[in-house]
C-alpha cells in the first residue's frame, strides 16, 4: 500500500519562519484561496493591498484573515497568520503573510534536488511550461502563477521529490522579475519571446527586453539560457552565459522548419523529429522548439517532445465543436502579435461555413495602444463577421471595412452573447480572442458553449 507523504510537516513550516518548533499537523496543501482549501490543507491568508513593494493593478481593501472561519469549515489543517485570533486549529503566528509565503517558498527551493526551469516571454508562458511538463514528467503548478504570490506559492507546493521543477515569471512594471528569479534560483532560463505586452509602464521595447533578461539574475552557476534566435546578440545578458537558440532560422540551435497542417519538424545537429504541434501555427511551434532545447539540456532527444499534451492548456487556442459549429477559445489573453497569429491562423482553418472573429481589446499597451489596435486590421480581409468588443477595440472597428458586417460592443454583455448566438449557422468557424479581463473573467466561451448546446 502507497503512503501519500505530507506536503511540508508542521516542523518544517516553523523552521521555514524561524519560529520555534511545536507541535502540529502535516499539511498537504496551501491556499490563500479559502474556497479551494480541502480537509488537510494551510490557509495562508493575504492581504489585498500588499504594500509599495509590489506593484499591483488593482489594491483592495479586503484580507484574506477575513474568511479564515470559511477556510477552517472547509477543512484547514492549520493556519499561518499576521493577526491575533482565536482558531480551532493550529497556527503560526507572523508578522506579514506575504513574507512569510516567500518564506515558505524559499526554504522548499533549498530542499528540492532536481533541475529547475523559471519561463518568461510576453506571450505563451503557460503552454510552453505545460509542454515541457508532460515532456518531463516535471511538476508544475496548475494556472499561470506567476507574480509576486504565484511564483513563492508554486515554489512552497512543490513536491520534495519532483523529477523537475517548472515555473512561470511574469512582469507588469520594472524590476519585478529579477527578484522572482533569484527566490526561483533556476537551472533554466528560458526567454519564449519579447513582444509589446505589458508595456504601458516600460519606457520601449528595449526596456521590456531588458527586464524579460533579468530573469538570469537568479541563474545558478553552470545554468544555461533559452531564447529565441532573433535575440542571439541581446546585451541584456551575460556575453558569456551558456545559451541554446530556437527558431526558423536554419542556424538556431532547434531549428524549425514547417512541414505542412500543423506538422513542423525540429532539428538539432543530428537530431531530428516530426511533430503535430498542439494548437498550430508558427508561434505554438516556436514554443515546442523552446521546449525542445530545454529537453536537450535537461539530457532529454528531441523525440520526447513526441510525448506533448495534445490538448492546450483552457483559453489558448483550444478547438470546441458543439452542434456543427467550431469556436476557437482564445479568450485567455491577448497581445497584438498573438492577436494577428490567430487571425491568420483563424483564415487558414478549412471552414465550410462564415469565419466569424469575436475580438476584445488588448489591454496595457499605454501609449502605444491606438497604433498598435489599428495594425490588427490588415488581418480582417477574409473574416465575414468582426465583433469589436471594448473602447479600445473602436480604434480597430473604425477603419475596417472588409467583413461584410461588423459590430462594435462597450462591454462583453448578454446582448453580445445573444446577438453572436442569433448570428450562427452551421458549419461557422468562430474565433474568441481579448485581453484576459474580457471574455476570459466573463466566462464567455462556457455561456457561448451553454447557449449553443
Amino acid at each position: 500500500m502507497n503512503v501519500r507523504r505530507p506536503l511540508w510537516t508542521w516542523s518544517e513550516l516553523c523552521h521555514s519562519l524561524g519560529l520555534p518548533a511545536q507541535h502540529g499537523p502535516d499539511i498537504n496543501g496551501i491556499h490563500f484561496d479559502s474556497r479551494l482549501i480541502q480537509p488537510g490543507d494551510l490557509f495562508l491568508p493575504l492581504p489585498g493591498d500588499p504594500g509599495p513593494r509590489f506593484r499591483v493593478a488593482v489594491r483592495s481593501d479586503r484580507d484574506g484573515h477575513d474568511y479564515i472561519s470559511s477556510a477552517v469549515k472547509n477543512g484547514a489543517a492549520g493556519l499561518i497568520a499576521s493577526r491575533d485570533i482565536d482558531s480551532s486549529v493550529p497556527m503560526l503566528r507572523v508578522n506579514d503573510s506575504i513574507d512569510a509565503l516567500w518564506a515558505i517558498g524559499k526554504y522548499r527551493r533549498h530542499q528540492i534536488d532536481c533541475s529547475v526551469v523559471a519561463i518568461t516571454g510576453s506571450s505563451g508562458k503557460t503552454t510552453l511550461k505545460t509542454f515541457i511538463q508532460s515532456t518531463t514528467d516535471g511538476f508544475s503548478a496548475q494556472g499561470s502563477f506567476n507574480n509576486y504570490i504565484g511564483l513563492p506559492l508554486s515554489l512552497a507546493v512543490t513536491p520534495k521529490d519532483a523529477k523537475v521543477a517548472i515555473y512561470e515569471i511574469g512582469t507588469n512594471h520594472p524590476g519585478e522579475i529579477a527578484p522572482l528569479s533569484t527566490l526561483a534560483h533556476p537551472d533554466v532560463v528560458v526567454v519564449l519571446n519579447v513582444l509589446p505586452v505589458h508595456i504601458g509602464h516600460f519606457k520601449d521595447l528595449k526596456a521590456l527586453e531588458r527586464e524579460k533578461f533579468s530573469i538570469t539574475d537568479g541563474l545558478s552557476d553552470s545554468g544555461c539560457v533559452v531564447l529565441p534566435y532573433s535575440l542571439k546578440d541581446t546585451k541584456c545578458i551575460n556575453q558569456q552565459s551558456r545559451t541554446v537558440t530556437f527558431g526558423f532560422d536554419d542556424n538556431a540551435d532547434v531549428s524549425i522548419t514547417y512541414v505542412r497542417d500543423n506538422w513542423y519538424e525540429f532539428t538539432k545537429g543530428n537530431d531530428g523529429v516530426k511533430v503535430e504541434v498542439p494548437g498550430g501555427g508558427h508561434h505554438r511551434a516556436e514554443s515546442v522548439a523552446a521546449c525542445g532545447a530545454v529537453l536537450t539540456l535537461l539530457g532529454q532527444r528531441l523525440e520526447s517532445l513526441q510525448r506533448l499534451e495534445t490538448s492546450l492548456p483552457q483559453g489558448r487556442g483550444n478547438i470546441i465543436k458543439i452542434n456543427e459549429v467550431t469556436i476557437i477559445d482564445d479568450s485567455y489573453n491577448a497581445n497584438p502579435t498573438s492577436m494577428i497569429a490567430a487571425l491568420r491562423e483563424l483564415c487558414k482553418r478549412p471552414a465550410n461555413g462564415r469565419r466569424i472573429a469575436v475580438l476584445a481589446q488588448m489591454n496595457e499597451l499605454g501609449t502605444h495602444a491606438q497604433k498598435l489596435h489599428k495594425s490588427i486590421a490588415p488581418e480582417i480581409s477574409d473574416i465575414d463577421i468582426l465583433y469589436c468588443v471594448g473602447g479600445l477595440m473602436r480604434h480597430l472597428y473604425d477603419i475596417v471595412d472588409s467583413p461584410k458586417e461588423k459590430y462594435f460592443y462597450e462591454h462583453v454583455s448578454a446582448d453580445l452573447l445573444d446577438h453572436l448566438v442569433c448570428k450562427l449557422n452551421k458549419n461557422d468557424l468562430v474565433l474568441v480572442k481579448g485581453s484576459n479581463s474580457f471574455f476570459w473573467h466573463a466566462d464567455f466561451v462556457q455561456n457561448l458553449r451553454k447557449s449553443l448546446t
